[in-house]
């Protein structure tokens, strides 16, 4: 099965007050977090990402960046943005948590993404999570995401950067749940 990205243009950056069913995404790699605060899951999908918080009192959030061809709910979805330029957005939610995002689009010519994700590769995956596509034919460099985490107990970040290089674009977003009293 060919594992390659969708084209940038057709990108959109969701966020939901709710979970979103597991079998809507290929994922490709995964990672969990448990903390007595919330538990999150960190999934590279065949499209981008997604992040699912969870707090014991029954909150649940979900962050997605996938293709806009991707059919997902509209239901409780409280922030949808096509992928283009920079921008950020801050929502406050149940309970006073706190989500903040940012999103970077940058032009990056082959040799830039191929150092990038030479160095992360090395970077090792102890607060991370990468996964290499195969290429999508055209210029044999297959792309790359790379997500790393910082969790705390009562917040957490995530820095994530997939890369582009049939468009020679890579997609930096950074976001944050932070929940109350979090310094």
């Amino acid at each position: 099965m060919l594992s390659a990205r969708p084209k940038i243009a057709d990108l959109v950056f969701q966020f939901y007050g709710r979970s979103l069913h597991p079998e809507l995404f290929e994922v490709k790699r995964e990672r969990k977090i448990e903390r007595s605060t919330y538990n999150a899951t960190i999934k590279i999908t065949s499209t981008g990402h997604a992040i699912c918080w969870h707090q014991p009192e029954g909150l649940l959030l979900t962050e997605v960046a996938t293709s806009a061809l991707h059919d997902l709910p509209i239901k409780r979805r409280l922030m949808s943005h096509r992928v283009r330029g920079e921008h950020e957005d801050r929502i406050e939610c149940a309970g006073g948590l706190i989500y903040e995002t940012q999103l970077a689009i940058e032009s990056a010519d082959n040799a830039t993404i191929r150092g990038y994700q030479q160095e992360l590769a090395l970077a090792g995956e102890t607060h991370s999570v990468l996964f290499q596509f195969e290429s999508g034919g055209r210029i044999g460099l297959g792309a790359f995401s790379y997500i790393h985490f910082e969790s705390r107990a009562k917040s957490l970040r995530i820095q994530a950067l997939h890369t582009f290089p049939e468009d020679g674009v890579i997609l930096k977003s950074q976001s944050r749940f932070i929940l109350p009293d979090a310094s």
